[in-house]
């Protein structure tokens, strides 16, 4: 970034301000002139954070300047407005179709990839009973504090679903559910978005491919990682037109609900930021305690590729760096090898506790009240598409629209989720991150082999040059 850009943007985040102080005192007094200028301040202030991002051009900046400009025009034409939907509803089945390559890819990656499981046996099946305990007690804390704070109750469903996507959860009995489970056809359940039956084929399909010969799974695996990998990059190319979808999506909902809807965003964030302190201190804390993880080293271990994970919202980012960071903290290399990337499929500890706040506030939106019975449901069909949350940025959201869809919630509710989905983003892949470097350690001290081997002297070497300090043993 050149001198000239840095200082433009300063100058345009200086003029937002102002502006956006002087509509504020504004709208503290009455009058005529006070009526005519409140609203031309207010459109100051966005055309100077337009000019910012110009000249920032990040995707993230330009999500939350289009979910400003969004209300801004929801709120001034709200006839208008209307007319907006198309565009959001463009972005929606855009994503809609990235939902079943990217489970099946991950999915068949993530267990056939690792079919030595009889080898590591005893780690495989510890890091799995792991990794089922953790993400659970996180959906398990994300229903609580949703259910506490009620951040998506006063928001009518009529204003944004309409009446037919209103699908009451309680329609089928208890066999229909079990049966809805299994595909009869797996090109129908792609076809009809059925994620829990896109899971259940992918887990068998891995299952079978992981039991054939290398030479038999070997281009099959192959090709599932290209999936995976175009995928993600498929996903990528959709973000792009992230801004307008969400843009479009805040018009039409300010447009029919007023801006009253914004508090519930605020809530829903402060609700979700509490839930994530309350995982780390009720759930990471007690474990690393239990297992005596040295706390100020796995801190001082963590925080780089932590770090790195908050400010990109993607976990894949911050791998390498956590790789290195937990060997050299004393984890083997070959636990660390295997906890940490099958943990990106199988341990997304921040991303299950989203898709349980974000699966409760959908329907406190809509307005379904949902009973003990349909929350545990939630909570079992969560415990099966938390697996399928990619490594990515964003990649929750796009499982949460799958899971709205599977349990009978509206999608449209999804809509108020994406204007704040970015700040949402940082906090759940920075836990995904930590929760995944905990699980290493936690394995490595079940196991009995924590800090019996040195780290690698190019491992050492790196933590050395990095900015964080941990004592660092190099192999000779």
């Amino acid at each position: 970034m050149n001198s000239v850009d840095h200082h433009g943007q300063n100058a345009a985040l200086l003029i937002a301000a102002i502006a956006a102080a002087a509509a504020l005192i504004c709208s503290r007094f009455d009058g005529q002139v006070i009526a005519m200028l409140f609203p031309a301040l207010r459109w100051i202030a966005l055309a100077a954070l337009v000019i910012y991002g110009c000249l920032r051009r990040t995707l993230t900046t330009w999500i939350f300047i289009a979910m400003l400009l969004g209300a801004e025009i929801g709120h001034d034409l709200p006839n208008a407005s209307v007319h907006l939907r198309v565009l959001a509803l463009i972005f929606l089945r855009l994503i809609k179709t990235i939902i079943a390559p990217l489970l099946f890819g991950t999915l068949v990656v993530g267990i056939a990839g690792h079919s030595n499981l009889r080898q590591v046996g005893r780690l495989g099946l510890r890091s799995i009973v792991y990794f089922e305990i953790i993400t659970t007690i996180a959906i398990f804390l994300g229903l609580a504090t949703i259910n506490l704070s009620k951040a998506g109750v006063g928001v009518r469903a009529s204003d944004i679903a309409s009446s037919s996507d209103l699908t009451s959860l309680g329609k089928l009995s208890l066999e229909d559910t079990i049966l809805h489970v299994f595909p009869e056809n797996i090109a129908k359940a792609v076809a009809d978005n059925a994620v829990l039956q896109v899971v259940i084929f992918s887990l068998i399909f891995a299952i079978a491919l992981a039991m054939l010969t290398e030479e038999k799974r070997r281009p099959i695996l192959v090709f599932c990682e290209s999936l995976t990998e175009t995928m993600f990059k498929f996903t990528n190319i959709v973000m792009y037109v992230a801004p307008v979808g969400v843009g479009a999506a805040v018009a039409y909902t300010v447009g029919h609900t007023g801006m009253a809807v914004l508090g519930s965003l605020a809530k829903l964030l402060l609700t979700f930021y509490a839930a994530l302190l309350a995982f780390i201190f009720a759930a990471l804390l007690p474990v690393a305690t239990i297992f005596r993880v040295p706390l100020r080293a796995f801190v001082q271990a963590v925080a780089e590729p932590v770090t790195i994970a908050f400010a990109t919202t993607s976990s894949e980012a911050a791998l390498p760096r956590a790789m290195e960071a937990m060997e050299a903290l004393g984890v083997p290399r070959q636990i660390v090898a295997f906890v940490i990337p099958t943990g990106y499929s199988f341990n997304m500890d921040g991303g299950s506790l989203y898709l349980s706040v974000g699966a409760i506030f959908v329907a406190q939106v809509a307005g379904i009240h949902l009973s003990i019975a349909q929350q545990l449901m939630i909570m079992l069909t969560l415990m099966f598409t938390s697996k399928g949350i990619a490594g990515v940025s964003r990649g929750g959201l796009v499982v949460l629209m799958a899971t709205a869809a599977s349990i009978g919630l509206p999608s449209e509710p999804l809509f108020l989720l994406l204007g704040v989905d970015p700040l949402l983003d940082m906090g759940r892949t920075a836990v995904n991150v930590l929760g995944n470097c905990l699980a290493a350690v936690v394995m490595a001290k079940w196991e009995g082999d924590f800090q019996t081997e040195a780290a690698s002297p190019v491992v050492a070497d790196a933590v050395r040059r990095s900015v964080w300090d941990v004592p660092v043993k190099a192999r000779r």
